[in-house]
């Protein structure tokens, strides 16, 4: 199953204020920025009003009324957990997956007969809970295998009144192979979707009739997985997603609560390589390994994650930020992203400096005593007690991320 909580934002904004978000005309945008706000969600009152959830205040006629207010990414996270709680109670931890703060994959193969339903009995029986303890109500998609369970939902499962969609193998040809545009396709975004029009593919049956050797050699393994995603085909299973890590490292990551693009990307990968840096030096750990991902909006969905060894261990901010940034030139296909993931890892005690042949020995010292300056003063005032004066930017995250662990303003 793929379960994705309606209108998720402004739901819960509703919720919380005592209204009817089916009722009420609401929009989750910042107060401070004029008719220019993007709007990060809407209530389904306005959708059926022709409202697009993904624009901005001035887009919205005049004519319609609605109420503004901002988000609330604490409010969000605790709905979602108690949503996953709800979930719980139904499978065991190792079935279900976090795909998004409003969206959970379920693998209830195992647990029909246990409850003696069939799986739409099921997913009845789940959403209907969901409502009952949050508020919140849902879709469902229900499918053999992940990729078809998240279509079902992403397409078919809003236009039925208990809002849930099953598909199987025999639905390939008749729904899967009718989706177009291509990016309404679950892992194609506009970027790859303009490559295969330039080919001639304009629907899913275009890429699954097309010669899998062909984009293989154009695309790579990624055309391989175009053209078996195409046919229906996804070996994905949950449990291959909880592998644990074979070694220790440190690892950050965030879910966006908008889009962001290649422009406006760069000030998150600083602040979030800056706070792993941190947990670097106050461990006495030094890198050799960088991982960097980034995912897609559920729109698009897919993204990447890739990893570089260094030539030498190292703890430098700015050398882990070029290597990011290297991963974001080498794999990023201009999508818009909300997720960014960062680890460091092949971790190394050292109380010194690391240096290759090329290093500036005093530049290095100097960094190295600024930056443990730097972790003194926010350990004893607060993480938002010194910040750089990109962290004032509308696209930073740092000072909202801080205050929700403990961080104090100066």
């Amino acid at each position: 199953m793929c379960i994705d909580l309606k209108s998720f934002f402004a739901s819960c904004e509703c919720i919380d204020r005592g209204l009817d978000p089916f009722k009420v005309p609401l929009v989750v945008a910042s107060t401070t920025q004029g008719q220019g706000a993007l709007t990060l969600a809407i209530t389904p009152c306005l959708k059926k009003q022709g409202i697009k959830s993904r624009g901005r205040l001035f887009e919205i006629p005049k004519g319609i009324k609605y109420m503004i207010v901002d988000p609330r990414m604490k409010l969000y996270q605790d709905k979602s957990m108690q949503v996953v709680g709800v979930y719980l109670e139904f499978v065991d931890q190792k079935d279900l997956h976090i795909y998004s703060i409003d969206e959970c994959f379920l693998d209830v193969t195992s647990y029909l007969k246990y409850y003696g339903t069939s799986d739409i009995e099921l997913a009845e029986r789940i959403l209907k809970k969901v409502e009952e303890e949050t508020g919140l109500t849902a879709n469902c998609g229900i499918g053999p295998n992940m990729l078809l369970a998240k279509i079902a939902m992403d397409t078919e499962a809003k236009l039925y009144k208990n809002g849930i969609a099953k598909w199987t193998m025999d639905d390939v040809k008749t729904k899967l192979w009718e989706i177009t545009p291509l990016s309404d396709m679950w892992g194609i975004g506009k970027a790859m979707e303009a490559k295969l029009n330039n080919l001639g593919m304009y629907k899913v049956g275009d890429i699954a009739n097309h010669s899998k050797e062909d984009l293989k050699k154009r695309f790579g393994v990624m055309g391989v997985e175009l053209w078996r995603n195409a046919n229906g085909l996804d070996d994905a299973v949950i449990s291959d997603l909880k592998v644990p890590p074979k070694e220790k490292s440190f690892s950050h990551s965030q879910m966006l609560h908008k889009d962001y693009f290649k422009a406006n990307i760069g000030i998150l990968v600083e602040e979030m390589v800056e706070v792993v840096c941190t947990r670097l030096r106050a461990s006495n750990y030094d890198c050799q390994l960088v991982g960097f991902g980034l995912g897609y909006n559920k729109y698009i969905t897919g993204g990447f994650y890739h990893s570089r060894k260094l030539d030498a261990p190292t703890r430098n901010p700015k050398e882990i930020i070029r290597i990011c940034n290297k991963i974001i030139e080498d794999y990023y296909d201009g999508s818009a992203i909300r997720k960014i993931s960062i680890s460091l890892g092949k971790l190394s005690k050292n109380d010194s400096i690391q240096l290759n042949m090329f290093s500036d020995y005093e530049k290095e010292v100097k960094e190295e005593k600024l930056n443990h300056s730097i972790d003194f003063v926010k350990e004893k005032f607060g993480k938002n007690s010194l910040v750089k004066a990109s962290a004032l930017l509308e696209d930073s995250t740092i000072m909202e991320r801080n205050e929700k662990i403990g961080g104090h303003h100066a």
